[in-house]
């Protein structure tokens, strides 16, 4: 099969034919025909995971992936051949990924049904960010009438976050640059934008005097943010995970469990959430949608794997 892969620690990601895996017990084989880049593909390029995660190399990069069931091993009940699905190679290991014709993974965590009414190329774009947005919202779980910011608002999960936010009732404000960036996020239902270039607190502050309710921290300064908040304020981060965390913020992983897959479908299909993606490209162009990734952008970038 044709893959994005890592040969070895240090070596550039790059398109390589690899033999096909086979599923195990318990595992499903996913012929995969979209997924999308994300924060952690980058870091796992550059090699910052190294000595974090064990690799086994060769490694195809891509956390999240959708396209059919190709085959299923012994005691699989949930899927069978033919099935489409979509979700987030979620194992403790790099080894397997998305960007990929072929990916296994386990059938009970990171994999669900696609629905009908979900795309395959917006199902391929989901997964992680959507998962990770609802885990920073629930962790803080706004109100209505409460007013929220979202820092990191132009990123994909940012973009996923912002319109969750929106629909509890209460009012957004998302950091951004001015012109474009601000524009996009408030498609997505931010009330008010700050630029994210200048004294972020200052222009918080000017919005809401008292400050913010809650903090969705996916980007810039976590000490800043803090400073907004209300003395009852509380703030969620997928940054601050390291030790030196502020005790108050709470520590954001993504978890792809299959419910939580299942409820960002069913609000794709109803037309509650959109995934903005801003550029899709193919397989054979992944490492430069790696570059791009990492120079900034709007959204979520897609690839088309097949």
């Amino acid at each position: 099969m044709r893959a994005i892969a890592i040969a070895e620690q240090g070596s550039s990601p790059a398109l390589t034919d690899l033999p096909a895996p086979e599923p195990g017990a318990g595992e499903v084989l996913v012929q995969v025909q979209a997924s999308s880049l994300n924060g952690f593909d980058t870091a796992v390029a550059a090699g910052y995971l190294a000595g974090m995660m064990e690799h086994r190399f060769p490694v195809v990069l891509g956390k999240d992936f959708a396209g059919t069931v190709s085959a299923i091993g012994e005691g699989v009940t949930r899927f069978a051949v033919g099935d489409p699905v979509f979700g987030v190679v979620a194992k403790p290991y790099l080894a397997d990924g998305g960007f990929g014709e072929f990916v296994v993974v386990g059938d009970q965590m990171g994999i669900a049904a696609r629905p009908e009414g979900v795309d395959v190329a917006t199902a391929g774009a989901l997964g992680l960010a959507g998962t990770a947005a609802l885990g920073a919202l629930d962790a803080v779980a706004p109100q209505a009438g409460e007013t929220v910011l979202v820092s990191g608002g132009t990123g994909g999960v940012g973009a996923i976050a912002i319109q969750y936010a929106a629909a509890t009732g209460a009012t957004v404000i998302a950091t951004a640059r001015p012109g474009a960036e601000s524009d996009f996020v408030r498609g997505l239902g931010a009330t008010e934008v700050v630029d994210r270039t200048g004294d972020v607190a200052a222009q918080v502050r000017a919005i809401s005097p008292d400050g913010v309710d809650a903090v969705l921290h996916f980007a810039g300064d976590a000490g800043v943010l803090r400073n907004v908040l209300t003395g009852k304020g509380r703030m969620s981060s997928t940054l601050s995970l390291g030790s030196d965390r502020h005790p108050e913020t709470i520590p954001v992983m993504a978890n792809p469990a299959a419910a939580t897959l299942d409820r960002l479908a069913a609000d794709v299909a109803a037309g509650r959430i959109t995934v903005p993606v801003s550029r899709t490209y193919t397989l054979a162009e992944v490492p430069a949608a790696l570059a791009d990734f990492a120079a900034g952008k709007t959204g979520k970038l897609a690839v088309t794997v097949a």
